[in-house]
């Protein structure tokens, strides 16, 4: 490696130890605390990013953090962002019955002079049983160990959620999600990121145009599409149905049902133990499934070519390109095909 490639390698590192230092170190510009019979934090900003933490014993506690665009390097002292904040902002930290309210907002939208632009982050601190209503256009949003309804978005940043049990919805336009030990009902859509997902059961559905989709330990019911990435699942329990428009789908370690579509690329699958179906396409690629085949089974197998081996107690059809009859008297559909590819069952 060149010196100078080097020396600028080291300076990105640099820079990038010294922002997270400083961030470490930061403290609140304001900082409010609330006590009652508390059950719900609404968050609104327009310029920064909003965590929330449950866990705290008791009340809530709002910090506000108050930067300028293009921080470290820009700094302002407080003094100048007591007055971009004066003329230019409606900031609001107030209790509104059970509800918590934090929000930064600009005044008025005509002329906007983007240099005097403040980035503007929220970090809440709560009891476990509260419900969120999370509103930002330029941060990420982040939650932990809550209960309760959770309702959330974003248009420029990404998801990041730990230990949530409920009712969960989330969106955003700019970012990659990531969650894991979450639980009950899940639905995450992003529309410029990638997903991933670990450890974590219900009903979980999500979303994303921009991305891969990454599955780990999931037990429940799951419903992941992406139209510009791969999926990669290892680890499900229960139903998954995976799609995409622009990927390969790899599956490993399936307990349960199965469907799985691509329009542009192939699909493995390692199928431990066969749920009430299985139904895997693919239109430009082929098919690789392992999977027992010690039930009744409807088998529908169609490509090119169709490989299955030997197959005992089987009541059918076997061509060139197709495998269609009853295995151990017929029960479970076993739909597979590859339109312009091969379909492998327990094949190495």
């Amino acid at each position: 490696m060149k010196p100078t490639t080097s020396l600028f390698l080291f300076s990105g590192l640099l820079l990038t130890t010294i922002a997270s230092a400083q961030d470490d170190r930061e403290t609140p510009y304001r900082t409010e605390n609330f006590t009652g019979n508390l059950s719900n934090v609404r968050v609104e900003t327009s310029g920064g990013g909003i965590t929330v933490e449950g866990g705290q014993s008791g009340g809530v506690k709002v910090e506000m953090y108050v930067r300028p665009n293009n921080w470290p390097q820009n700094q302002l002292s407080k003094a100048e962002i007591d007055e971009r904040l004066k003329d230019d902002y409606v900031i609001s930290i107030s209790k509104e019955g059970n509800t918590v309210v934090a929000t930064a907002k600009r005044k008025g939208s005509d002329n906007w002079d983007w240099k005097r632009s403040l980035n503007i982050s929220f970090k809440v601190y709560t009891p476990r049983n509260i419900g969120t209503d999370l509103r930002t256009s330029g941060g990420g949003i982040r939650l932990s160990r809550l209960t309760g309804q959770q309702n959330f978005q974003t248009s420029g940043g990404g998801l990041k959620l730990d230990d949530l049990d409920g009712v969960i919805r989330g969106r955003t336009s700019g970012g990659g999600i990531d969650f894991t030990n979450c639980r009950k009902d899940i639905e995450l859509t992003t529309s410029g990121g990638s997903i991933n997902a670990r450890n974590s059961t219900g009903n979980l559905k999500l979303r994303t145009s921009g991305g891969s989709i990454k599955l780990e330990d999931l037990k429940g019911e799951v419903d992941a599409s992406t139209s510009g990435g791969s999926i990669n699942a290892d680890g499900v329990d229960g139903e998954l149905v995976a799609g995409t428009s622009g990927g390969s789908i790899r599956m490993r370690d399936i307990a349960g049902s199965v469907r799985a579509s691509t329009s542009a690329g192939s699909i493995e699958a390692d199928i431990t133990r066969v749920g009430e179906y299985v139904r895997l396409s693919t239109s430009a690629g082929s098919v690789r499934v392992r999977m027992p085949m010690n039930k009744g089974l409807d088998l529908d197998l169609r490509g090119n070519r169709v490989s299955a081996g030997e197959l005992s107690k089987f009541d059918g059809t076997m061509e060139r390109d197709r495998v269609r009859g009853r295995l151990n008297g017929g029960g479970i559909p076993v739909n597979i095909s590859a339109s312009s590819g091969s379909v492998y069952l327990n094949q190495n």
